[in-house]
């Protein structure tokens, strides 16, 4: 308790350290002679000088003389060796990068662990003991530490946020009551939260509940596709063994043709050898008779002559030497008809049973698994397969829209932060105040846009929208930049971007900084149409009809995701 005592009365409250250099104020308090004048710079500007502890204000800077008496103290206790850094007696720690500093430390700050709503400062626990031990700070109000108590504050006339202003849904002072707000609904911050409270209790009931459902579906979905993964490995090795069963059987199919073909090849062979060895034979023979009738001709003795005319003349028997007729086909002509037919019923049964599949399985890649069936088949036949997959026809009436009606909330990360979101989450305003946003990578920095939460891709879907001063509706990419000023960031002046900008003096439909003059009734509702797998993004004008304004045609790459560039305001309709 000694120890504590003595870092109380020997410690610096600007650096937390034991004194050096110390020097006195005019109220009583000392400090370090480099911390006080530190403090003090900062506020030559004003012309006020406070003491950090006591809050007294001094309208002329007081000279600081070193205290020679606290020096000689405070060098005795160096010199014991107490360790008087307040970091370790009273357990403060600096500030990280997600706590909330304490204003009054100078140098390296202490986490601060109360903040004053009156004093709009945060404290660490050295520099909180004056709102404890004075009078002047009894009646401020300490809350747990708070970070940006600016906010607190009214940008326009720097005075404390105390009241509430109903017509705006907005928080004011007192000021504001005379002036922008003046006739308003206005209550009290207090008071308005009272009722917040109540919608907040049955919110917190119903996403609580929505929260369990979800549970509860992402749990069904999870089984649903450990299911799924497991069928699909079954029928993945089943198939793989019945199809290896049935290329061995066609292995067998194709060695018996082939020892068929082998077989008729060796007799053909035989047959012929045997035939072409007498046709040798016989052409020897006649080619010997032919040369002894051509000398018998020309002989001048006639009794030779006479002789041998008989043998030679006699006619040659061609009846021990069948005439022989070689079919180049032979037997093999029925080997090639039966192996086509195998072949073309084969691919018959397979296209069938293939398009049984195509329309029994799931179909989240239709389009993917009809190229892959068409691609499979054609080449083997020649034929090309038409899969009874088609996409449904195009709505044509509102009624028709309204079945792919997709309820999207906005999403606060990404909005301007001159836009303020209210409604669940379904409507946008443009104020003139900057909302307490945090700086995200996802926010839009120079430009007054905001995308939707939902990320939409593989099907179809319809929202619609009531607007006011002139905004612009469309389909973003999640990688649509989103700082600086330049047209990358605009919705439909680059290619990751479509839009409608609409206005009270017609529409324009934008991509990659192309547009086109659009023409159409002009109305304060307005519908988006979007298939995503056909490539559509169509805008219609809603009234008493419902009429097309534009319609882009084009092939999606990545899920896409509504935005908005907000004029006065935008207001998510629910249709259903």
């Amino acid at each position: 308790m000694a120890d504590q005592t003595s870092s109380d009365y020997f410690s610096c409250s600007l650096c937390m350290n034991l004194l050096k250099d110390p020097v006195a104020i005019p109220c009583g308090h000392s400090y370090c002679m480099d911390c006080i004048s530190g403090y003090w710079n900062e506020a030559d500007y004003t012309g006020i000088y406070i003491c950090p502890q006591c809050k007294i204000t001094f309208t002329q800077r007081p000279v600081l003389r070193p205290n020679a008496t606290l020096s000689m103290v405070a060098e005795k206790i160096k010199k014991s060796g107490l360790n008087l850094n307040l970091t370790a007696t009273q357990g403060n720690a600096y500030a990280g990068p997600s706590d909330v500093p304490c204003d009054f430390c100078s140098g390296k700050k202490f986490k601060a662990v109360k903040s004053c709503l009156n004093c709009l400062a945060s404290y660490c626990e050295k520099h909180l003991r004056p709102h404890y031990e004075s009078a002047t700070f009894k009646r401020h109000k300490l809350v747990d530490e708070l970070g940006n108590l600016d906010r607190k504050i009214c940008p326009q006339h720097q005075k404390s946020l105390e009241l509430f202003c109903r017509t705006d849904q907005m928080c004011i002072c007192a000021i504001c009551t005379v002036s922008e707000h003046k006739g308003h609904d206005i209550v009290s911050a207090e008071a308005e939260r009272g009722e917040k409270q109540k919608l907040l209790g049955v919110s917190q009931s119903e996403i609580k509940q929505k929260c369990q459902e979800r549970v509860k579906e992402l749990e069904e979905l999870k089984t649903a596709v450990d299911s799924l993964k497991n069928s699909a490995q079954r029928a993945m090795v089943d198939s793989q063994k019945m199809f290896e069963d049935m290329i061995r059987s066609i292995e067998r199919m194709r060695s018996e043709v082939t020892k068929l073909i082998g077989i008729n090849e060796k007799a053909a062979f035989n047959q012929s050898e045997a035939l072409i060895e007498r046709l040798e034979q016989e052409i020897d023979e006649l080619k010997k008779k032919e040369s002894g009738l051509k000398q018998l001709y020309s002989t001048e003795d006639h009794i030779h002559f006479l002789q041998n005319f008989n043998y030679l003349c006699t006619p040659t028997d061609d009846g021990f030497i069948p005439r022989v007729t070689v079919n180049p086909d032979f037997s093999f002509g029925a080997v090639r008809k039966a192996v086509a037919e195998i072949k073309e019923r084969l691919e018959e049964f397979g296209r069938e049973e293939m398009l049984k599949i195509s329309k029994s399985g799931v179909t989240l890649v239709t389009r993917e698994t009809h190229e892959l069936i068409k691609c499979f088949f054609s080449s083997s036949s020649g034929k090309e397969i038409t899969v009874d997959n088609s996409h449904p026809p195009e709505p044509k009436t509102r009624a028709d829209f309204v079945k792919y009606f997709c309820q999207l909330k906005l999403d606060p990360s990404t909005a301007y932060k001159e836009l303020k979101i209210s409604d669940n989450s379904r409507k946008v305003i443009r104020t003139r105040d900057l909302q307490p946003y945090t700086d995200t990578p996802e926010r839009f920095d120079s430009f007054a846009q905001v995308l939707c939460r939902e990320a939409l891709s593989g099907g179809r879907f319809y929202w619609e929208i009531e607007w006011s001063g002139e905004f612009s509706i469309g389909v973003a990419y999640k990688s649509l930049s989103r700082k600086g000023k330049g047209s990358l960031c605009l919705l439909g002046y680059n290619d990751k971007s479509w839009s409608l900008l609409c206005s009270d003096s017609g529409y324009s439909a934008w991509h990659n900084r192309v547009d086109k003059a659009v023409h159409g009734p002009h109305s304060p509702r307005i519908g988006v149409y979007l298939d995503h797998m056909a490539g559509v993004l169509a805008f219609y004008s809603i009234g008493s009809t419902m009429t097309l304004l534009h319609r882009f045609q084009t092939t999606f790459q990545e899920p896409l995701y509504p935005g908005f560039g907000v004029g006065t305001s935008v207001k998510i309709c629910n249709v259903k």
